[in-house]
């Protein structure tokens, strides 16, 4: 886990006007970020639009991925899903040699009670050629992994090392990380909260806004990594605006609005999802334009 403290990046899938993926516009992304001197990429999250890609697009995202990183930074792949039997099946069909660890989503839409939670990330962790950071998002998956769920996987399997929390609830981070076993690390999976969950004793950040603004974002987290959060503070105030913004109309459509505006990508998704409306696509474009 050394080596993802810091900054990764749910990174975006690009598309082409096509609706085809875009592999020009995500090799010239790859190295906007890792120039932007980001710790990790982490691939096929929520970010990245992952539920719309077909099996056949996975792979081949993850072999140019892979190959593109060329071993510069670590790479997380985003592998989870609401049947257990087929999570584990993608986990021994994918080729995870070059990733570093994978994310893994809590089950959304079928609601599971905690002892199902527990036994679906059990299963992931055993099937897992690789360390396993769970992903607990309910504004996404409709129900909440609870502190206490989430402490008894840290201590129940060597494999699960790390959880990426977006639930949004303070009081639930912290006590996971007041209660969390030494080798078991807290990634805050909100940008807003990043300053406060390091602040509580957090390992580093999974972002959305380092898409855009891989270096101011990942220096104000290696701030706070560092206790400077008078730095930290100032970083993360200027970038206070765009971060709201982004997610006004739905994330990924925002923060492919920005990038659509720094030339980096097409303003494009795959539906259900659409571009955001006009108004909030204003009030992005003015955010970048006042980052310059």
């Amino acid at each position: 886990m050394h080596k993802l403290k810091g900054t990764g990046i749910a990174i975006v899938t690009p598309f082409k006007k096509d609706g085809s993926i875009d592999y020009n516009a995500l090799e010239n992304l790859i190295n906007f970020w890792i120039k932007g001197d980001v710790e990790y990429l982490v691939l096929m999250g929520t970010t990245g639009e992952s539920v719309t890609l077909t099996a056949d697009e996975k792979k081949e995202l993850l072999s140019f991925t892979a190959a593109r990183i060329h071993g510069r930074v670590p790479l997380v792949v985003g592998i989870g899903g609401n049947n257990t039997a087929e999570v584990v099946q993608q986990l021994g069909s994918y080729d995870l040699s070059k990733a570093d660890a994978i994310l893994s989503v809590a089950p959304y839409y079928n609601k599971p009670n905690q002892q199902g939670y527990f036994e679906h990330f059990m299963a992931v962790a055993e099937a897992s050629p690789k360390p396993v950071i769970l992903y607990n998002v309910p504004g996404r998956t409709g129900s909440n992994m609870t502190a206490a769920t989430t402490l008894k996987l840290a201590n129940a399997h060597k494999n699960i090392v790390a959880v990426k929390e977006a639930s949004g609830n303070l009081e639930q981070i912290t006590e996971i990380i007041m209660n969390k076993p030494a080798h078991f690390h807290v990634i805050s999976g909100d940008d807003a909260l990043t300053l406060p969950i390091i602040a509580s004793g957090g390992y580093g950040v999974i972002s959305v806004v380092a898409n855009a603004y891989p270096y101011e974002f990942s220096e104000m987290v290696r701030f706070c990594l560092a206790d400077d959060f008078e730095a930290a503070r100032e970083l993360h105030f200027k970038l206070f605006d765009f971060t709201r913004n982004i997610f006004l109309d739905g994330n990924p459509g925002g923060i492919k609005a920005a990038l659509y505006k720094k030339g980096l990508c097409e303003n494009v998704l795959r539906a259900p999802l659409a571009p955001v409306n006009n108004e909030v696509y204003e009030k992005i474009i003015r955010s970048v334009e006042k980052l310059g």
